[in-house]
């Protein structure tokens, strides 16, 4: 079963585009060639997107591939499929990677069973910090910027082959 997805990455390097283009194509089995333009948010750094359709997990795959480079920002989404649920997955070089579970409409859902475990080791002061560590509001917060420099910026459509 295929699932579909987005990679976003907010910023790179120029001489780490390639690698991008190349742990992309690895996890997606196509050669990928995104098209990269300036990232205003920090200069000197290139941002590229591309929807993708592969196996499910893939999402997860992209982004531990993409973890190589720890100069990167980025976000690999994975729309949720028949039975499986989504997931958002965002990096940002000082904070490592987060991964989120999300519904049908995109946002964060934590479990039942996690917030149960939460609510019994956490102590009711630190609760509030807890949440927002689920929820990844720290990565929201870094990445907001780069979201936003990126909006109109053209989007490269990916497929597996075979």
């Amino acid at each position: 079963m295929n699932a579909r997805g987005v990679v976003f990455v907010h910023s790179s390097p120029t001489a780490v585009c390639p690698h991008v283009e190349w742990a992309i194509s690895g996890v997606l089995g196509t050669k990928v060639s995104l098209q990269w333009t300036p990232q205003p948010a920090v200069h000197g750094a290139l941002r590229a997107e591309c929807s993708w359709s592969a196996p499910v997990g893939s999402g997860g795959a992209i982004a531990a591939a993409l973890r190589a480079w720890t100069m990167l920002r980025f976000e690999v989404t994975e729309d949720p499929s028949p039975g499986v649920d989504g997931e958002r997955f965002c990096y940002v070089p000082n904070l490592g990677l987060w991964r989120g579970q999300t519904g049908a409409n995109g946002d964060v859902v934590v479990g039942e069973n996690r917030l149960r475990a939460v609510l019994a080791e956490t102590p009711p002061a630190q609760l509030p910090a807890k949440m927002h560590e689920l929820l990844g509001t720290a990565w929201d917060d870094v990445l907001e910027d780069f979201r936003y420099a990126g909006d109109g910026a053209p989007v490269t459509w990916l497929h597996q082959v075979g």
